[in-house]
């Protein structure tokens, strides 16, 4: 693939830059230039904490230097130290935040996002991402709207500090608990992305027998067809090999989707149910309670509802399961996609982690991944369509399309409690997302259908 062709000099309107679901993100060179991350990184360097440095990760993509760059230089003019930390999964930022007291720091990444886009995530100094208190600052700052602290006489300086890689690998050893994985065939998909950083090697130190799919780091490939959004290679894969298990990561590494060695998709919700009864088995799961958003099946949570157990549902993105399991004291939250935080590891979203924890529980139990499915609960047909509104202002205020709305609202009636519809504009990419499920899976097709295009029709028209 050729690489995109871009003018990184080019900004885009401040006033048009606002924080998504994940941070900032979008095409590089229209919605993410060197000269809106050099801007960024000076206001950040305003905002977060004044004692510490602010570390910076990246993913593989070929413009994540050019924006490194750009960031570290806007926060050494406002006078902060940096550490570069090169190539590694988000999580490693947040992890490496907390054990060195830094004052925040930065990921360059776009997550599953094809190659041509990138994006930036902020970390405070806990180690959560930035709150929207913190990111409106930063908006206000990119607007021109608040004066600089900065009097222009004191800059700081960047380190580069690849060698901290080291001590988010140990911790991911760590988290296991001295438990091993000897012989357990397993395929990995590190999807051209940050999990070739350091997830064979891990699997690998543990005992694992581990064959692994797009291991190089290669920002012209990154979710080409492959990790979390793409499983069918590793499907194949684990198939082809025998394999006991499989795990692709998205471009970051900060989400994980599993294979059992049959060949069936483990998600998000599946991950949630399964750690969470050995949470709730073991007597380490405060009120039973499991956070997930509004996207998780319904067959799963009428299955953890049979098992005793509470289901708290936040909006889309993992900054709010994060704020819900905080405030709630529980000990395991995620999404359908793949993101899982634990309060017991830290309480990032981290694909390789949960990638241990799942491969280590079915080990230690003497089970495949395939058994323990077996006994998790049956999802109802679900459907989600992505449709592409460019126009921002009518993607986020879609329920006031009043032919949009009354037809959510038929279809809800017609479905009743054996099912239910969830329309919500994309933090993060130009799309309208239908989803619809029904314990009739024709219902789900005939109100998909109808609704995706009730979408295209009402909100893309001229």
């Amino acid at each position: 693939m050729a690489s995109p062709a871009f003018h990184p000099l080019n900004s885009p309107d401040p006033s048009q830059v606002s924080f998504g679901t994940d941070g900032l993100r979008g095409h590089v060179g229209t919605a993410i230039t060197s000269t809106l991350a050099l801007q960024v990184g000076f206001w950040c360097g305003q905002i977060l904490p004044s004692d510490g440095p602010v570390l910076i990760g990246m993913d593989s993509r070929t413009s994540g230097s050019m924006l490194v760059s750009a960031l570290a230089a806007g926060l050494t003019a406002a006078g902060r130290e940096v550490w570069t930390l090169g190539l590694c999964p988000t999580p490693a930022v947040p992890g490496l935040i907390r054990r060195f007291g830094a004052a925040g720091g930065l990921m360059v990444s776009a997550s599953h996002n094809p190659p041509e886009d990138n994006g930036i995530k902020v970390f405070g100094s806990d180690g959560s991402k930035l709150g929207s208190a913190l990111q409106a600052r930063i908006e206000a700052g990119l607007r021109g709207e608040v004066p600089s602290s900065s009097h222009g006489n004191s800059f700081g300086v960047s380190h580069q500090r690849s060698d901290l890689l080291d001590l988010y690998k140990q911790d991911l050893l760590k988290s296991v608990k001295h438990q091993r994985l000897d012989g357990v065939p397993i395929v990995l998909d590190l999807c051209w992305g940050s999990a070739t950083a350091c997830g064979a090697a891990v699997f690998a130190e543990l005992g694992a027998d581990v064959t692994v799919l797009h291991g190089e780091a290669d920002g012209e490939r990154i979710n080409v067809d492959c990790g979390s959004t793409q499983l069918e290679p590793l499907r194949r894969a684990v198939l082809e090999h025998g394999a006991a298990m499989g795990f692709a990561f998205d471009g970051d590494a900060d989400r994980m989707l599993a294979v059992d060695g049959r060949g069936r998709i483990v998600d998000g919700d599946h991950v949630l149910f399964l750690w969470g009864s050995a949470l709730q088995d073991g007597g380490v799961l405060p009120d039973q309670r499991l956070v997930a958003t509004v996207m998780s099946n319904l067959g799963f949570e009428r299955a953890w509802q049979a098992r005793g157990g509470q289901l708290d549902r936040t909006p889309v993105g993992d900054q709010h399961v994060h704020a819900a399991m905080v405030s709630s004291g529980a000990a395991l939250g995620g999404e359908q996609s793949g993101h899982i935080l634990s309060s017991a590891h830290g309480l990032s979203g981290d694909g390789v982690l949960t990638a241990l924890q799942l491969a280590t529980l079915c080990h230690g139990r003497g089970i495949t991944l395939a058994d323990w499915l077996d006994s998790s609960f049956e999802a109802y047909p679900q459907k989600l369509v992505n449709v592409r509104v460019p126009d921002r202002a009518r993607r986020k205020a879609w329920a006031d399309c009043q032919p949009l709305a009354a037809l959510v609202q038929e279809a809800e009636l017609s479905m009743a409690a054996d099912g239910r519809v969830l329309v919500r504009a994309s933090g993060t990419e130009p799309l309208l997302r239908v989803m619809v499920e029904a314990a009739d899976p024709k219902a789900v097709d005939h109100w998909t259908q109808r609704l995706s295009e009730a979408a295209d029709q009402h909100l893309n028209a001229a």
